[in-house]
């Protein structure tokens, strides 16, 4: 399988040269040169298969023979050491539950899968590969343990100061050994302009080997199909059309459900839940894609203002919209909404939801309120205890930590504070 650029000035490379580089010289993302559809056997028996024969399915076409069979299997088995459970929440609305992995949040899957990919490829050199991430909240603590002790890899994390929860702040920056992280003076946003703008400065990256873990890296991105093969494999009914809510930012996880679509899952409709971070609502409503500086909300993992995935749904359409609209709805909800989603689902469904998932149930809502006869499914994509104090307040109730975050919270921070792109590249030439 060959990846091309979407910006079109970059040549093709092949997936192992997509996860090294993760983004392309011309500052491109990469994409796939073909979709194929998987077998339409594994899709009317889905039942009668494991969650890794369903993974290795969906995603062998896109690593093709760069890691040998036996291998990529271990890896997605790895991968894949954890439960993803469906949950009925109401009539016709159910919670697929992806915070069951080490840290919690739904980008487990993505960074194991790519960390293991890496280490296989880096596995006879000597030379060191740097993953530079910037994180709104939870792919900080996913990369970071994902890639924890991998050999000759270290990982540079960038998050915004005081825009993430404790829990996430703890999990990115106690873990030592090969991880640092760097507490910037700034938003998400800038974070990740600081990350694109060290991948094409030549003065760091004729010293040092980039790549990202960000979900614009494929190996990060592609594997977040699996969760929606799962959700379907658990529906007793599979012929309702089928309708996912997705809590989307950088839209990374909607992204790859698309994908899943295109492989041959049939989804009826996608819905973009956000928060008033609204740029793809608003396209979708005007034609006019207008990214601007994002705004602090309680589901801060959703505080994008220029989502770097929308560009591969568009290509996944072809650039037409009409056609794309015909597959994505896009709501945004204010805090208060939230708020109040939390505390219904709470009282009315005996369910705690994260901030998050709350905007997923309400991309639910809406649109069945014009849409009665679907089954909607809205991801649930970390835990609520990452949340507490929202939470808490809202439902009025205190919550225990459980085990994966106990091993963290009592951690001393390590992080050092940056404000400026040259403070990143001192950092990143020095150490």
């Amino acid at each position: 399988m060959k990846y091309y650029s979407l910006n079109n000035k970059a040549k093709e490379v092949s997936f192992k040269d997509a996860v090294i580089k993760g983004l392309a010289e011309d500052k491109g993302l990469y994409f796939p040169e073909e979709i194929n559809q998987i077998s339409k056997e594994i899709i009317e028996n889905i039942d009668n298969y494991s969650n890794e024969e369903i993974a290795f399915a969906a995603i062998q076409q896109f690593v093709g023979d760069e890691i040998p069979e036996a291998i990529l299997k271990n890896i997605i088995a790895e991968t894949l050491s954890f439960d993803f459970p469906l949950i009925a929440i109401e009539d016709n609305i159910k919670t697929l539950e992806l915070f069951h992995g080490p840290t919690m949040a739904f980008k487990d899957v993505g960074a194991r899968f790519m960390a293991r990919c890496l280490g296989y490829f880096n596995r006879d050199s000597d030379r060191e590969v740097t993953v530079l991430v910037a994180t709104s909240g939870d792919t900080g603590g996913a990369v970071a343990s994902g890639f924890l002790g991998v050999k000759n890899v270290k990982v540079v994390i960038l998050y915004p100061s005081k825009k993430v929860s404790d829990v996430q702040e703890k999990q990115l920056t106690t873990l030592g050994a090969n991880i640092s992280a760097l507490e910037v003076d700034g938003t998400f946003d800038d974070c990740q302009a600081m990350v694109k703008k060290a991948f094409l400065d030549n003065s760091i990256t004729d010293n040092k080997q980039l790549t990202s873990a960000n979900s614009i890296n494929v190996a990060r991105w592609l594997p977040q199909m699996f969760y929606f093969f799962f959700a379907y494999k658990q529906l007793k009914d599979k012929n309702k059309k089928l309708v996912f809510s997705i809590p989307s930012g950088n839209f990374g996880n909607i992204c790859a459900g698309m994908m899943a679509k295109k492989l041959g899952l049939p989804v009826h409709q996608f819905i973009a839940a956000t928060n008033i971070n609204d740029v793809v609502p608003k396209f979708l409503e005007t034609g006019e894609y207008n990214p601007k500086p994002s705004h602090q909300t309680i589901s801060n993992a959703m505080d994008v203002g220029d989502p770097s995935n929308f560009i591969r749904i568009q290509k996944i359409y072809n650039d037409d919209l009409e056609t794309l609209k015909g597959d994505l709805y896009s709501y945004s909800f204010t805090d208060e909404e939230t708020k109040k989603a939390m505390l219904h689902i709470y009282h009315n469904d005996n369910y705690i939801a994260d901030p998050h998932g709350a905007v997923g149930y309400l991309g639910c809502k809406k649109y069945q309120a014009n849409n009665q006869n679907t089954q909607c499914i809205f991801l649930e994509t970390a835990h609520p205890v990452k949340f507490l104090d929202v939470v808490e307040p809202v439902i009025e109730k205190s919550l225990k930590y459980p085990p994966q975050i106990e091993a963290v919270i009592n951690k001393t921070k390590e992080a050092s504070f940056i404000k400026t792109y040259d403070e990143l590249k001192a950092f990143l030439l020095t150490k």
